[in-house]
């Protein structure tokens, strides 16, 4: 079972990323993408699935850093699949695809560095539920950012042709990108509280540099969500902030876990 919805996922995934690659070099229009995000739909399906089977392992719960982005990339497809309702979002799919066809080959083949847990209390299932949530609408926020960025050179160069057509118009970008980070630092202030209330010894389980900058990335979503609402950031601004705010994210949770799992495992 476990075998076949991962080769599944896999394939489904490839078949996606050909027929929207596809579509868009022969310039059709989103009536033709219906059909693979029905493809796009079976494959989280069939990804959902083995990823149960992965996280899931007869010693314990993986919770490792290539279970962990198998995880993040089929959550944030997922969002790009229910959001694909109301906007355009084909080159994000486009780029999510075999993005996750590759996280799933890798945390279904590799057992990762990290031991498996084996058991999680409720107050730690709520914190990483809510930051892997939150990672995933950030992540999905940053993905947006840079096609904003990308819309607006495209726009500042009198260049407004070619694949923009596949795009949203820049405000209905601009409104979603930020209605997606508002999300995340809900969701990511929920996070912090349940760590701070439910981890215990962050020094003996190495979560303090991880806390840190979970926090630094919260301030500086927090300072640009500001900024638009009372100083009306926007474009190139905008994107920057988001940019910087989840490298910061970025280093705190796959950072960590990467120094962790790799570097002082390996020393």
């Amino acid at each position: 079972m476990a075998a076949l919805a991962h080769w599944t996922a896999i394939a489904l995934y490839l078949a996606t990323t050909l027929m929207l690659a596809t579509n868009l070099i022969r310039h059709k229009n989103t009536s033709g993408d219906r059909l693979a995000l029905a493809l796009l739909a079976c494959a989280l399906v069939a990804h959902g699935i083995s990823l149960f089977f992965t996280l899931h392992t007869a010693n314990g719960f993986r919770l490792d850093l290539l279970a962990m982005m198998s995880l993040i990339s089929w959550l944030v497809t997922l969002l790009l699949l229910l959001l694909s309702g109301r906007h355009q979002l084909t080159l994000l799919i486009l780029a999510m695809a075999p993005l996750c066809a590759l996280s799933e080959i890798a945390a279904a083949h590799t057992a990762g560095g990290a031991i498996p847990r084996q058991q999680i209390s409720a107050g730690i299932a709520a914190h990483i539920v809510l930051s892997i949530t939150a990672y995933s609408l950030l992540t999905l926020a940053t993905l947006q950012a840079l096609y904003l960025y990308w819309l607006n050179q495209q726009l500042h160069n009198h260049r407004p042709g070619g694949i923009s057509r596949f795009l949203p118009p820049l405000q209905t970008m601009e409104s979603l990108l930020f209605g997606l980070i508002a999300l995340g630092q809900i969701l990511l202030t929920a996070a912090l509280i349940t760590g701070f209330i439910f981890v215990q010894d962050l020094f003996g389980q190495h979560l303090v540099h991880k806390t840190a900058l979970s926090i630094l990335a919260w301030l500086l979503y927090g300072v640009l969500l500001w900024g638009h609402w009372r100083e009306g950031w926007r474009g190139n601004t905008a994107v920057r902030w988001t940019l910087c705010a989840f490298a910061v994210l970025m280093l705190a949770f796959f950072g960590s876990k990467l120094a962790l799992e790799v570097i002082l495992q390996k020393g």
